[in-house]
């Protein structure tokens, strides 16, 4: 089994309350990011208190209530299934707060950490306000949306953004990479692809590798997989049939996003 590809098992927590991903420091490679995939039964609650370490809480589906400190936001989400392909509710929550989360629906959330030292508000992300973006051109079209992107000063470090690839396409391609602290250029975040596709049986192909070849894996993703990229370039192909949606979560140094393309590849860009 690859060490980059983390899939996906049934750890309850407490009453109607399950973890279904757990990326830490500790199981994964990664020193930036962190990631949980919670499912919660309707009324279920799942609280944490958060130390040095923000957070991004995402409302994949279902309807929940977040509570930080004093604070509820109420009836948060949008959608019973993430391909309607609306964007979704989110909670950015800064380190030393203690959260909530409670199910109103059965409900799936993505709880997205990195490390923080400076306190910054807490922020509701709606759904009306999330950028909506269309990449690519032939068969390296996708649709995103831009949850905390780098012009959003909202986070200290965290990234977030959903991505949907239609059937025979390609995506984070032509193969990009940003593992050097080298700005102008390129930044150094690392990077979890939560996975899931429609229909659920569906699978799609990740490689992460470097130039060097120190890494160099090529995986079989498939429903509610996630895949690591602590380095090189991470480009992803959608079999026939089938659409793919990943949640992307990025952390480094550098509040930035700034991408380094594999110069063998990126001829297909002047097409």
């Amino acid at each position: 089994m690859s060490k980059l590809l983390k899939k996906p098992g049934k750890l309850e927590v407490a009453d109607g309350v399950t973890v279904v991903q757990e990326v830490t420091k500790v199981n994964s490679p990664l020193e930036f990011v962190e990631f949980k995939i919670v499912e919660l039964a309707s009324h279920a609650k799942y609280s944490e208190l958060l130390n040095k370490t923000e957070c991004c809480i995402v409302a994949l589906t279902g309807k929940i209530n977040v509570t930080v400190g004093e604070e509820t936001f109420h009836d948060l989400g949008t959608r019973e299934s993430v391909f309607e392909k609306v964007p979704t509710d989110s909670i950015y929550i800064s380190n030393n707060n203690h959260f909530q989360v409670e199910g109103i629906t059965e409900a799936r959330v993505a709880l997205c950490y990195s490390p923080s030292e400076k306190q910054l508000p807490t922020k509701l992300i709606k759904a009306e306000d999330v950028g909506v973006e269309q990449r690519g051109i032939l068969s390296n079209k996708r649709m995103v949306h831009n949850i905390l992107p780098d012009s959003d000063p909202s986070a200290n470090s965290l990234l977030v953004v959903e991505v949907y690839t239609e059937s025979g396409n390609w995506s984070s391609y032509p193969p990009h990479k940003h593992d050097q602290d080298n700005l102008p250029e390129e930044s150094q975040l690392e990077e979890s692809y939560y996975h899931e596709m429609n229909p659920p049986q569906g699978f799609v192909f990740q490689r992460v590798y470097t130039d060097d070849r120190s890494i160099d894996e090529t995986m079989t993703v498939e429903n509610g997989d996630v895949v690591l990229v602590p380095a090189g370039y991470h480009p992803v192909g959608v079999p026939d049939g089938y659409e793919s949606y990943y949640l992307n979560v990025m952390a480094g140094p550098t509040r930035t996003w700034k991408f380094y393309n594999d110069p063998d590849h990126e001829w297909i860009l002047k097409r």
